[in-house]
């Protein structure tokens, strides 16, 4: 086994990443976690101080930007984290930017030569060797087919692969340090960085990025204010990617938009449509909504591009989003304590009565407020430091979806100054809390995915049954007598009825007072569930007095 920090081909790297942290300050945690030791490296290196002008946060960004495009990429994920990085740090890692130089065209010529078998100038009718677009892990040309098809050629970087390689060992390495100090017990830094080598490994691997376009389609195969474009797979490798290139405005040109006579407030609505779409039906999003992504075209549809960052929440995470948006609408601050348990985010150790309270002063601070006047970027600062201070471990998609829908909303309030996106979303929101209180295909699909264990039991009842028949002919079957069993059974029998009953109308009262808050004031409906949930406490009543009754 390869020692720590002993990878020979490391080692210059390595130094190099030590001599830029310590520079920007960072010299102390490096020698926290005894760096120096295994690098044989000089004490006042560690302990070099930064320059008193800058803050922490901003040296930490700068640090990341000279250490290039894994480091980068690391400091764009830990931005989305609250849960593990402070809210000043967080607001600083936000603005980290990931445009270099583009890289000469012999080498992208090469590049494209070795993935396809064939020269750019066979495969396309035109490639303009000048990127449209460079970042720090590939860039991008504009190209056409021989059929005139107009596209886009996303290349990764000439040796981008052993470069990162070679950082993220150098990564394991300082994590593995920093597990076996205090610090590593609360953040578990080997887990950060093994997530963090999964993600970046999915975004390196372009036929991931096609595959997450071809879904977006389908998803939106019957929505006609979205469009994405297609996929080129026989000219698409893991380090290549062919889509149809789009044209239209960008959607942040609000003059350009102006101009060609379109409706920001509709451009706004179709946007918070398809995000509530993505997050709360189909679980799917796009997590890098940032301007430069989408644009307006033709007969006012949104044009979408870059499908390498998507979130993914399944059946539970959204149940449980709404669970925890019913407590928080509630202002039941023990409620949203015992939700985030329930959701794994706190740990039964939690420091419950800290929790509450922090989490009730955020409440409160909404109390009476329309959902219209609330904002998702304003509420997403206030729980940050909640997150923080309290250690909430949610998952990295549940982070990924608050900093997309600030994205979301940031740019939704440009197009419209009253954009509200809880309300685009309250119909989708309605559609799931009856999936909650009523699963009616939920226990369908289970027997379904089951079906090969019902195939196994139906096959064993003939034998089984023979079986058991034979003993109770026998009477072997019960060997255990028990006096006044008809009793006993009557009063068992009682108890159960009484038992459902009372679950029975417990569910429904919280069901339909649930569902009251969630209609509209004053209509028919919302007056019918009243008068149901009057209905159904009666009846909670009359079952209190007459298991009172059948005590005395």
């Amino acid at each position: 086994m390869v020692t720590t920090f002993r990878r020979i081909h490391n080692i210059k790297r390595t130094r190099q990443v030590i001599t830029i942290l310590a520079r920007h300050g960072f010299g102390s945690i490096l020698e926290y976690i005894e760096l120096d030791r295994h690098l044989s490296l000089p004490r006042r290196l560690l302990k070099k101080e930064p320059a008193f002008t800058i803050s922490p946060p901003k040296h930490l960004r700068l640090a990341l930007e000279e250490l290039g495009p894994t480091y980068i990429k690391l400091g764009q994920i830990l931005s989305t984290r609250p849960d593990i990085v402070p809210p000043e740090f967080i607001a600083e890692l936000s603005k980290l930017q990931d445009e270099v130089p583009s890289a000469p065209w012999e080498t992208v010529r090469q590049t494209i030569r070795e993935e396809l078998g064939k020269d750019p100038e066979q495969i396309f009718a035109n490639i303009n060797p000048i990127p449209i677009g460079a970042a720090s892990l590939a860039q991008v040309h504009a190209a056409m087919l021989h059929d005139e098809s107009k596209v886009v050629v996303k290349v990764q970087r000439p040796n981008i692969q052993d470069n990162i390689k070679a950082d993220l060992e150098i990564l394991n390495d300082l994590a593995t340090l920093a597990q076996n100090t205090p610090l590593g017990k609360i953040y578990n830094p080997v887990g950060i960085v093994e997530d963090f080598a999964f993600t970046l490994g999915n975004e390196l691997d372009y036929r991931r990025e096609g595959r997450n376009a071809d879904r977006f389609r389908k998803n939106f195969a019957n929505e006609s204010h979205l469009y994405i474009p297609q996929v080129y797979w026989e000219y698409s490798t893991k380090h290549i990617l062919v889509l149809e290139r789009i044209q239209g405005i960008k959607i942040d040109d609000f003059t350009a938009l102006d101009n060609a006579g379109y409706d920001r407030k509709k451009i706004a609505l179709y946007s918070a449509q398809i995000i509530a779409k993505e997050v709360l039906e189909d679980g799917f999003f796009h997590a890098d909504p940032h301007p430069g992504n989408f644009v307006f075209m033709d007969n006012e549809i949104i044009g979408a591009m870059d499908f390498g960052m998507v979130g993914h929440l399944n059946d539970r995470d959204r149940i449980n989003l709404i669970r925890l948006y019913m407590a928080g609408v509630t202002l039941n601050a023990d409620a949203v304590v015992e939700q985030l348990i329930r959701m794994g985010a706190a740990g039964l150790d939690v420091d419950r009565v800290g929790i509450s309270r922090d989490i009730e002063r955020l409440l409160t601070k909404y109390y009476g407020l329309p959902l219209k006047d609330i904002r998702a970027s304003e509420v997403m600062e206030e729980i940050m430091p909640i997150a923080y201070r309290h250690h909430l471990q949610l998952p990295s998609d549940f982070w990924l979806l608050g900093k997309t829908l600030s994205m979301m909303e940031g740019l939704g309030l440009q197009l419209d100054p009253n954009f509200d996106i809880f309300e685009v979303s309250r119909p989708i929101v309605k559609k799931l809390t009856w999936q909650l209180l009523f699963p009616q295909k939920g226990w369908l699909q289970s027997l379904v995915d089951q079906r090969v264990y019902w195939g196994d039991l139906i096959s064993a009842l003939p034998r089984t049954g023979s079986h058991l028949l034979d003993k109770l002919d026998r009477g072997d079957l019960f060997q255990v007598g028990i006096k006044n069993v008809d009793h006993i059974l009557i009063r068992f029998d009682s108890m159960v009825t009484r038992l459902t009953i009372a679950i029975l109308i417990a569910a429904l009262i919280i069901g339909l007072a649930v569902m009251i808050p969630l209609t509209t004031p004053g209509s028919l409906l919302q007056w019918l569930i009243i008068g149901g949930f009057l209905v159904v406490a009666g009846m909670g009543i009359w079952l209190l007095v007459s298991i009172w009754r059948a005590r005395r």
